[in-house]
C-alpha cells in the first residue's frame, strides 16, 4: 500500500506492507488524512536515518473486522486518531478506542482532522475553563483556530492573538469577536473584558525556541490563573512573574487520558466512565459531535486538499509559506470512489444535476 514517509528530511510516497486484520482490530480503508503541521514538520526536520511513516489523524471506511469487533459494522465511516495506528496510509489497522463513528452528513475530509480536534478539546479541558471565563489564545494556526471555537462553544470569552493578519481574519470570520494582531491590542481587550483583572487562562499554540512567550502569557493571566503550553514553545519563564501571581504553567499532552497507554489503546480496555470522564476516545467523539451539530466549523480551516501523491508539495508549502496554508488534507483513491458513489446516490434521489 502507499504511505507517506520521511527519510533524511525528505517527504515521499512509498510502498509499505498493508496491514492484515487482527482480533480486537478493524481494517479501515482511508479516504482522507489530515496533516499536523507542527508535529510532522518537526518529525521530518529531525532527519532520521531510517524512514518513518508520518501522520496520526484520518477518516475512512471499515472494510473488515477481527474477532471481538463485531459491533463495528463493515461500511461504517470512522474517524481515526493516534500513531502508530492512524497515519498517512491507504489502509489502517485500528483498535476500538482510537476511532469513532462519523455521521453521514459530516464530511470525511473534516472528520479526518479528529486528531487535531481531540488535542484541542483536551487542551480546553486542561485549562480548566468554565462558562463565562476569559481565554487568550496565542497562535491561530489550525490547532489554535479549533481551540478558539471549542472554547467559544463552551461559553468562554476568547481573545485570539496572532501576528499574521490573515489568520486573525479567519478567526474573525469564524465568529471570534476579540482579535489582536499585536500585544497592545490584547491588553486593550483584557481591560475591556476583565476590568484589568487578566485572563483566566492563556493557551500558547505558537511555536518559539527563543523564550518570551510564556512571560508574555504570565503578564496577561490573572492571579492564580493558568498558562497552558500546547505548541512547541521553549518553556523559559520568569519565576518572579509566576510567583507574583501564583500562576500555574502546564503542558497539555495529546488527546487526553489513554494516549500512549497500550492497555487502553491496543488491548481496548476502557477507563471507567465514573473515574475518567473524558478519555481520548470520548474527546474524539465530542469533537465529531461539535462538527455534526454545527457548533464548530472546520471546512474554512482546510486551505487545500492534496492528492496523496502530492504530499511533498503540501509539506513544502507548510515549510515555505505557512501563512498561505492553514490546514491541509491528503485525499486517497477511496475518497474519489466514495464521492462518485455519493453523486450517483443523489442523482437517483433526484437531488443531483
Amino acid at each position: 500500500m502507499k504511505a507517506v514517509i520521511s527519510e533524511k528530511g525528505q517527504i515521499s510516497v512509498a510502498d509499505i506492507p498493508a496491514p492484515v486484520v487482527e482480533d480486537g482490530f478493524v481494517l479501515v480503508e482511508t479516504e482522507y488524512s489530515a496533516i499536523s503541521p507542527g508535529t510532522e514538520i518537526m518529525m521530518n526536520g529531525t532527519h532520521r536515518p531510517k524512514p518513518i511513516v508520518l501522520g496520526y489523524s484520518a477518516a475512512g471506511v471499515i472494510r473488515s473486522r477481527g474477532k471481538g469487533m463485531e459491533h463495528w459494522p463493515e461500511g461504517q465511516r470512522v474517524a481515526c486518531y493516534g500513531a502508530p495506528y492512524a497515519k498517512h496510509a491507504e489502509w489502517l489497522l485500528m483498535p476500538q478506542h482510537l476511532m469513532v463513528p462519523v455521521p453521514e452528513h459530516v464530511s470525511p475530509a473534516e472528520a479526518s482532522t479528529v486528531g487535531l480536534g481531540a488535542i484541542a478539546v483536551h487542551a480546553v479541558r486542561q485549562a480548566g475553563l468554565q462558562f463565562g471565563e476569559t481565554l487568550v489564545l496565542i497562535g491561530a494556526g489550525i490547532l489554535g483556530q479549533l481551540i478558539a471555537q471549542i472554547a467559544k462553544a463552551a461559553g468562554c470569552r476568547v481573545i485570539v492573538y496572532d501576528l499574521l493578519a490573515e489568520r486573525c481574519g479567519v478567526a474573525e470570520n469564524l465568529g471570534i469577536r476579540h482579535i489582536a494582531a499585536n500585544p497592545e491590542r490584547v491588553g486593550q481587550h483584557l481591560g475591556a473584558l476583565t476590568a484589568g483583572m487578566g485572563a483566566d487562562a492563556v493557551i500558547i499554540c505558537a511555536g518559539g525556541k527563543s523564550g518570551g512567550l510564556v512571560d508574555q502569557a504570565l503578564e496577561w493571566v490573572r492571579n492564580q490563573g493558568k498558562v497552558l503550553l500546547v505548541g512547541d514553545v521553549k518553556p523559559d519563564f520568569s519565576r518572579e512573574l509566576m510567583f507574583g501571581k501564583e500562576a500555574q504553567v502546564l503542558i497539555s499532552r495529546a488527546g487526553g487520558p489513554g494516549r500512549y497507554d497500550p492497555v487502553y489503546e491496543k488491548q481496548g480496555i476502557d477507563y471507567p466512565y465514573g473515574y475518567v470522564r473524558w478519555t481520548e476516545g470520548r474527546n474524539m467523539a465530542e469533537y465529531i459531535r461539535l462538527i455534526s451539530e454545527g457548533d464548530i466549523r472546520v471546512k474554512p480551516l482546510i486551505s487545500e486538499v492534496f492528492p496523496l501523491e502530492c504530499c511533498a508539495d503540501a509539506f513544502r508549502r507548510y515549510a515555505e509559506a505557512p501563512a498561505e496554508l492553514l490546514g491541509a488534507v491528503l485525499a486517497y483513491p477511496a475518497a474519489a470512489v466514495q464521492d462518485e458513489a455519493q453523486t450517483v446516490r443523489l442523482i437517483k434521489e433526484g437531488q443531483g444535476g
